[in-house]
């Protein structure tokens, strides 16, 4: 199986400096956000949960909470369109990242057994990295609920001893209810990545391996896409993502979502986004963050 040893952005030198802060993720307690929000702030933090992403940006934006933590990546599924859009609707900046090791669980009422189950929940993200387990299962209904977590408290709740719910060993903890298998996910190496976002940047110090996010757009010309990624490409620096998304109220016309290697702090960086700007219409900066350190290890 593999796994991830990550460094938190604290070891970068560059974490929250807040000894207390209050961190909002969207979810009921146990879900996966909950546990990338600990691991970047740490137990002291004070963890807030949200129903919608737009509450997250919202409370961080108006002052309500310290910072938000959300995902933006799923290695299997891709990216999660909506925080994208929200990143560009509110004027927040990136200043850390996570990346969690996804691993699904059964979860069931202690003392059921596997083949006694008739109806799954989950969230659809989960269901569909579960799907081959699922058919494993034979005759199971499977129902798609808002939060992966909060199917876990619904199957409880209700008392369904027929019922299980897909989230993670923590999910199962939080509740009080058994696990029925491990590992639930069809692939292994399932990982989310997320962020962390404040209404003040936060950059990273000397020699910090960093990564800076931006958006950009463009008059739609023949070589526009070609011409904007030059800047990057003459002077060697690495795009770690690229990805479009329409841009609303102009039809057929794009914005396009960069990550690279480097931070602001360095010449080079700041000199190509000044030469981005020179080709395109629109440049926004989201932030300069410490990389999250992932060493992928397969194995057992």
């Amino acid at each position: 199986m593999a796994t991830a040893s990550l460094a938190a952005p604290s070891d970068a030198g560059a974490s929250p400096s807040d000894a207390q802060p209050t961190v909002a993720f969207q979810g009921e307690s146990g879900a996966y956000s909950e546990s990338a929000s600990l691991a970047l702030f740490g137990p002291d933090a004070e963890l807030v949960p949200c129903d919608t992403f737009d509450i997250v940006f919202g409370g961080v934006e108006d002052g309500r909470f310290d910072y938000g933590v959300v995902p933006v990546e799923n290695s299997l599924a891709g990216s999660i369109h909506r925080n994208y859009d929200l990143l560009l609707q509110h004027e927040l900046h990136i200043v850390a990242e996570h990346v969690l090791r996804v691993s699904h669980c059964l979860i069931g009422h202690p003392g059921v057994r596997l083949e006694e189950i008739r109806r799954v929940y989950s969230h659809p993200q989960a269901l569909a990295q579960c799907e081959g387990s699922l058919a494993a299962l034979g005759d199971v209904e499977v129902i798609a609920a808002h939060d992966t977590a909060g199917s876990v408290r619904l199957v409880k709740e209700r008392g369904e001893r027929d019922a299980a719910a897909i989230a993670s060993a923590y999910a199962a903890e939080v509740y009080g209810m058994a696990i029925l298998r491990e590992a639930f996910e069809d692939e292994s190496t399932n990982y989310t990545r997320f962020v962390a976002v404040a209404d003040e940047p936060q950059m990273p110090g000397p020699g910090v391996d960093a990564k800076t996010s931006i958006a950009f757009a463009g008059i739609n010309r023949p070589g526009l896409l070609f011409r904007c990624l030059s800047a990057f490409a003459l002077r060697d620096i690495d795009l770690t993502k690229i990805e479009s998304r329409p841009l609303k109220g102009v039809p057929w016309q794009y914005i396009f979502y960069v990550d690279f290697a480097g931070s602001l702090q360095d010449e080079v960086c700041r000199r190509a986004l000044e030469h981005l700007r020179e080709m395109s219409t629109f440049v926004r900066v989201f932030g300069s963050y410490p990389r999250a350190n992932a060493t992928w290890i397969e194995g057992e």
